[in-house]
């Protein structure tokens, strides 16, 4: 089954205008809400707590499809989709990365401020297989050339890695906060 992530700067918004059920997860023994996902389709309904009835790591062998719908703060301050766009498809200033207090305004990266230093990523590619060097699984990869990083970074693994797209998509993600924050900081100095 695909693993699909939505991101929102206001999921409970987002989740307002479509049917949905609550996914589960299994904590202590007791079912409780799973922080992000949602069905769009009929899922056995636990009525006293409002939450599908199947824990969502079980749903998958009954068929049932799982949406992550996440709030993404970073968002905030996107006027509208062609701002986003352009947002995404605006070179950053890839040597502010180098700076632990710019990078400690970004998501997911912030705390790994060693890591961008010495891999040093100049492009989307490899800020998203930075992303997944930060994950245990490929941790031995810090200090290695980027071929080497290349190479290996997407293979997967039985401990807890990134999948290519997932770090594909954050590191899109990262780089049109990087811009915003550049815009934002611009703007406010003029």
């Amino acid at each position: 089954m695909p693993d699909i992530d939505i991101d929102f700067l206001d999921r409970e918004q987002a989740l307002g205008l479509f049917k949905h059920i609550r996914a589960s997860r299994i904590d202590d023994g007791e079912l409780v809400k799973h922080n992000t996902g949602v069905y769009f389709h009929n899922v056995p309904l636990n009525a006293v707590k409002n939450l599908c009835a199947v824990p969502y790591d079980l749903a998958e062998d009954h068929g049932f499809f799982k949406v992550d719908m996440l709030n993404v703060s970073i968002y905030k301050g996107v006027r509208d989709e062609s701002h986003l766009i352009e947002l995404m498809n605006r070179e950053p200033l890839w040597d502010l990365l180098q700076q632990d207090d710019f990078t400690g305004m970004l998501f997911h990266v912030n705390g790994h401020g060693d890591i961008l230093r010495q891999l040093k990523p100049s492009s989307i590619e490899q800020l998203a297989a930075v992303l997944a060097i930060i994950r245990p699984a490929k941790r031995y990869l810090i200090g290695k050339d980027w071929n080497t990083v290349m190479r290996e970074v997407w293979t997967k693994s039985d401990e807890y890695f990134f999948k290519k797209s997932h770090a594909t998509a954050y590191a899109v993600a990262i780089v049109v906060q990087m811009n915003l924050i550049c815009e934002q900081l611009n703007s406010s100095s003029n």
